[in-house]
């Protein structure tokens, strides 16, 4: 499901996502029908503006909040304040779309959702990266969550490079020849000592650290821990 007021690009957005065999739109709508519409459709997805009037993306994610199972959702921006960053984190989005995505990574963005995975686009990362790490207390300073890297395994860095490609953690395990549970393990252990809450948040400081100088890694040895 596509949720925007922007009628033209929320059509154009249905339309690319329709010719795909796989992928189903029953409906785009903007803030106002988006809350009674999910509720009526139980989309496995959302792509979702936060900036409508009259009823705003904010409003939707906590709606969604209530719901048994909600859908994965990813936030359509042009540009994201850091303010919005960290409160739709903190309401349960999955990733970050800029609305000039080509067509390409739009469908690519709904199968990683679907399946489980995070969405961060290599233009938001950067908006991310840049906003949500770069300020505020407990991203600033000798303690950001970038700065405690080298608290990690090498199995946990390969692990969080392939979280930070949106992989689930089935996708993960199958990658590193790891069971599931181990997988999950791994993924716990991050976000503990990164000190981080969800897997947005551990891409988001894989993708910063990309940016920087990397320390020498070993390689993948199948079926190790």
């Amino acid at each position: 499901m596509i949720v925007d007021d922007e009628v033209l690009l929320r059509s154009c957005m249905q339309r690319i996502l329709e010719s795909e065999p796989d992928i189903d739109v029953p409906v785009a709508c903007d803030g106002p029908a988006a809350l009674e519409a999910i509720e009526a459709h139980r989309p496995d997805v959302v792509l979702l503006d936060l900036r409508m009037p009259e009823v705003n993306g904010f409003a939707v994610l906590a709606g969604l909040g209530a719901l048994t199972h909600p859908p994965a959702v990813a936030i359509l921006t042009t540009f994201l304040a850091d303010e919005d960053i960290a409160a739709a984190l903190s309401s349960g989005a999955k990733g970050f779309l800029l609305k000039d995505a080509t067509p390409q990574e739009l469908v690519h963005a709904v199968r990683v959702l679907d399946s489980g995975g995070t969405v961060l686009s290599p233009q938001a990362a950067r908006i991310v990266v840049d906003g949500y790490l770069g300020s505020g207390p407990d991203h600033h300073g000798p303690d950001r969550p970038d700065t405690r890297l080298d608290s990690l395994t090498d199995r946990e860095h390969q692990v969080l490079d392939l979280l930070a490609e949106g992989l689930t953690n089935a996708d993960i395990g199958r990658r590193l020849l790891l069971s599931a549970s181990t997988t999950k393990e791994h993924v716990s252990a991050i976000l503990a000592k990164l000190g981080l809450a969800n897997r947005v948040q551990a891409a988001v400081v894989a993708h910063r650290a990309a940016s920087a100088p990397v320390r020498p890694r070993p390689p993948t040895l199948a079926g190790t821990r």
